[in-house]
């Protein structure tokens, strides 16, 4: 299955970065975040990309044009004009870079992808959004919906206490941030059927998250895949208490983060991979 990667952005809210380069060339450890993307999808076993490109749009692709002697061992004997490669670091990956326009919105961008995608599912992200992300999870929830398109769903913890206030004026409840206070938002990975194309205008000025997900959505064709939750531990919390929260076990959340597995406690500022609902059995 083919892996669809949005990067052609201008990444204005990284300007002292992206003046210079493309937000997904933006490194982290050393790497762009475009990479450590592709990482995610390629441990699961997908190496096809279409990255689709536009501002600065010869810096990805020289990125990969070089890979292969950016992260080699080599002997350059100048006297001579002569390159000798030693020890070689590659990846299994095939990348196919599409110049889709400056200024081109998502949709349009997408859209002309639809030619190197052909009749066939494939998957789709965004070229600045790495996360901990169960690939294989989200296939199978689109595989079970059956629907055109699946989007991984993430409910965000409110930023403000909640009260309910009574008629006389009286405040009978107070949650400090409770979670569902605000909507479920868009995860940014994605499954497709290539019907989805269908809905997409050829024009550039189409925003993907606009007319085409919103009457998809309405004609019930969108499934929503609850992503993984990465929880920063706040005054000690007990792991119980966050697996109630989260509805899953503490011996998941274990598993899930080796670190913790002799821990008694929880210490404040840890931060916690969580998948919801996951039970563990020995």
């Amino acid at each position: 299955m083919k892996v669809v990667i949005l990067a052609g952005g201008l990444g204005s809210r990284l300007s002292e970065e992206t003046t210079l380069k493309p937000k997904p060339m933006v490194e982290i450890g050393g790497k762009p975040i475009l990479w450590h993307i592709m990482k995610i999808y390629s441990h699961y076993g997908f190496n096809d990309f279409i990255i689709l490109t536009g501002y600065k749009s010869h810096i990805i692709k020289d990125y990969f044009i070089n890979y292969y002697n950016r992260y080699s061992d080599i002997t350059v004997d100048m006297s001579k004009n002569t390159l000798q490669i030693h020890k070689t670091r590659h990846e299994p990956w095939k990348v196919t870079v599409l110049y889709t326009g400056q200024d081109t919105m998502t949709g349009g961008r997408i859209k002309k992808a639809q030619e190197y995608i052909g009749n066939e599912r494939f998957m789709l992200t965004y070229g600045d959004g790495v996360a901990d992300i169960n690939i294989n999870g989200l296939i199978k929830s689109h595989s079970d919906s059956k629907k055109l398109v699946t989007m991984t769903a993430v409910q965000l913890s409110g930023r403000f206490g909640a009260l309910i206030i009574k008629e006389n004026n009286v405040i009978t409840s107070f949650m400090e941030k409770p979670k569902g206070e605000e909507s479920w938002i868009n995860g940014g990975f994605f499954v497709c059927e290539p019907e989805m194309f269908n809905y997409i205008e050829n024009s550039d000025h189409v925003i993907f998250e606009r007319a085409p997900l919103e009457n998809i959505a309405k004609e019930k064709e969108l499934n929503p895949s609850p992503g993984c939750v990465k929880h920063k531990v706040k005054n000690g919390e007990w792991t119980e208490q966050i697996a109630s929260r989260y509805k899953t076990t503490v011996a998941a959340i274990k598993e899930d983060n080796p670190k913790i597995k002799k821990q008694k406690h929880l210490k404040p500022g840890q931060v916690l991979i969580i998948r919801p609902g996951r039970q563990y059995y020995k």
